[in-house]
């Protein structure tokens, strides 16, 4: 097929490859402007940029879409069908209308569940046992249009974002490969608003741990915020990361479990407050059970092991993390 093809970052990248792969006729590349990035805050181009360039691609960079510019530009490409993968910018009707075969968008999640920005995220988040890829013929809505190819995708337990991105990014770009080898006997399925949920996009202050909250559901936040932004508290007035941590119970080592059964006049199980740092072992208290950190990140430092972290700074029990 003669495709247009939009996207910005490797998520994307991986499904330009695999068409480009599969022998399609790349005819057009749209990606975002360069943008700023690193220390030196120099402009960088985009990872589908990046693999456009190394397979001699037609590429642009509009600001926007809604412009007699573009829309001239995607016209002349005369694609039989636009590929979308978390490109960046809303593609307005008169776009959409432009291929023969439509717009086709490479969701990361199994829709009607998780419409939205941070699929991946509100999936680790929510506990979900599993997640996915979903080919979807794009509308004027978010994410609402009609669902032609499915693929589902486990999480495991010790999934990251970071992880469970790389895995949906491969699954995403087989499933477009085979979605179009088969594409006129798939058969679109409209989705059920009424089982929609809304995938927001993640804030740095939503990432700031709440020790109110079970221990699981902790762990589960230090998994979704990694790599951005990082799940965080406060230790004595200033932020700490968390990189990686898991629930006591059942996962930790014998003595942990221990330490939550065994009565202490000096320890205070109040949430937030260590319950024991020695060795290689620290435990904090949440709402209910507690949460060891392995990975952890001071202001203005570098991540190192707990056992790194309390070798330099010891924390008596009962100091409180997030007050």
């Amino acid at each position: 097929m003669r495709i247009v093809f939009a996207g910005t970052p490797p998520f994307a990248a991986a499904a330009l490859n695999a068409l480009a792969d599969a022998g399609h006729d790349i005819v057009l590349v749209l990606t975002q402007p360069d943008r700023p990035a690193g220390r030196g805050m120099k402009l960088a181009p985009s990872a589908v940029k990046q693999a456009a360039l190394a397979r001699g691609l037609p590429l642009v960079q509009p600001i926007s879409l809604r412009t007699a510019e573009a829309e001239a530009v995607l016209r002349a490409a005369d694609a039989d069908v636009m590929v979308v993968a978390a490109y960046g910018l809303i593609l307005p009707q008169a776009v959409l209308d432009l291929p023969r075969l439509g717009c086709l968008n490479i969701h990361a999640s199994l829709l009607p569940r998780w419409r939205g920005a941070a699929p991946i995220q509100r999936a680790i988040l929510a506990g979900d046992p599993e997640t996915g890829i979903t080919i979807m013929q794009m509308d004027a809505g978010l994410d609402t249009g009609a669902m032609l190819y499915k693929t589902v995708v486990p999480i495991l337990e010790t999934d990251t974002a970071a992880s469970l991105h790389d895995t949906l990014a491969a699954a995403g770009a087989a499933a477009i490969v085979a979605a179009l080898a088969n594409y006129p006997a798939l058969m679109p399925q409209a989705q059920d608003d009424a089982q929609a949920t809304y995938a927001a996009k993640l804030s740095k202050e939503e990432a700031r741990l709440d020790w109110r909250q079970p221990a699981d559901a902790l762990a589960r936040a230090v998994r979704a915020y990694n790599p951005a932004p990082g799940a965080w508290t406060l230790l004595d007035g200033a932020p700490l990361k968390i990189w990686s941590a898991h629930v006591v119970a059942g996962s930790g080592a014998p003595n942990d479990a221990d330490v939550l059964r065994a009565p202490s006049q000096e320890r205070s199980h109040e949430a937030g407050a260590v319950l024991l740092a020695e060795a290689d072992r620290l435990l904090v208290a949440c709402g209910s059970g507690a949460l060891a950190l392995q990975e952890i990140q001071p202001a203005g430092g570098k991540r190192m092991t707990a056992a790194a972290f309390l070798a330099g700074r010891p924390l008596p029990a009962g100091t409180r993390f997030g007050a």
